[in-house]
């Protein structure tokens, strides 16, 4: 994996670009003041192209800030406006992979429910449908394979709602790995002993959309380091 500040690139052209955002970088700039993906394109665009003054990069979709895996930024405004539409219609695909502590009850199932944020404590809940504030959030998950009482998860993202695969998943009994906030536990007992990890087993490792311009229906894939915990436990490649 390359260094945190570093921008890894998929694909570019004069109308989208798509790169790997590492965990715990943010997509766009918050309070934290850490640099974010956002103006690390803008600034990769800047020094390449030799742009004077503001660059324009629109951000089409954002991952939480724990969250690893692709993303697509716009280069232009119609490129931004057409994949915002393709976001609004379900074109714009987004699918996830996920290491779950446990196995839920159901091998795979459309999940569906009402979310509210705490933005005080950074805590999101789920709400009863009627709640004030509350948003509907839609994914399905499928378990593609169970080692060690681990389930390897592919979710699709029908909604993007800010720790919306980390709540839901939480409220089957079966946490994100490595999710402290929503009651996962610090590591596995693996065969050489505990394994403990810094990020979450939470990776969007796969992107489908239809380009702004020509409309060639494109998809991006890229794996998590599958020589890390908790990820080797299984055979991924082979599985997605």
């Amino acid at each position: 994996m390359q260094e945190e500040k570093e921008l890894k690139i998929v694909y570019e052209d004069n109308h989208v670009i798509v790169v790997i955002k590492p965990q715990n970088i943010p997509s766009q700039e918050d309070e934290s003041g850490d640099k974010d993906m956002l103006n690390m394109v803008k600034e990769y665009i800047k020094v390449k192209y030799n742009k004077p003054g503001n660059v324009y990069v629109g951000l089409v979709h954002r991952l939480d800030r724990p969250t690893g895996g692709l993303m697509v930024f716009a280069k232009t405004s119609k490129a931004a406006s057409r994949l915002a539409e393709q976001m609004k219609d379900g074109r714009f695909c987004k699918r996830y992979l996920t290491v779950l502590e446990g196995v839920p009850t159901d091998r795979r199932k459309k999940q569906i429910n009402y979310l509210k944020k705490d933005e005080k404590n950074n805590i999101v809940k789920i709400v009863p449908m009627g709640e004030e504030g509350a948003k509907r959030a839609e994914l399905i998950y499928n378990i593609v394979d169970v080692e060690n009482n681990l389930s390897l998860a592919e979710i699709e993202l029908l909604t993007g709602r800010s720790h919306q695969i980390r709540v839901q998943m939480s409220s089957l009994r079966t946490p994100v790995f490595g999710d402290i906030k929503y009651g996962a536990k610090r590591g596995i007992i693996a065969q050489d002993g505990e394994v403990k990890t810094n990020n979450l087993a939470l990776w969007a490792y796969k992107l489908t959309f239809e380009h702004p311009t020509t409309k060639d229906v494109m998809t991006f894939k890229c794996y998590p380091d599958l020589e890390s915990e908790p990820w080797r436990q299984f055979n991924i490649e082979r599985l997605v």
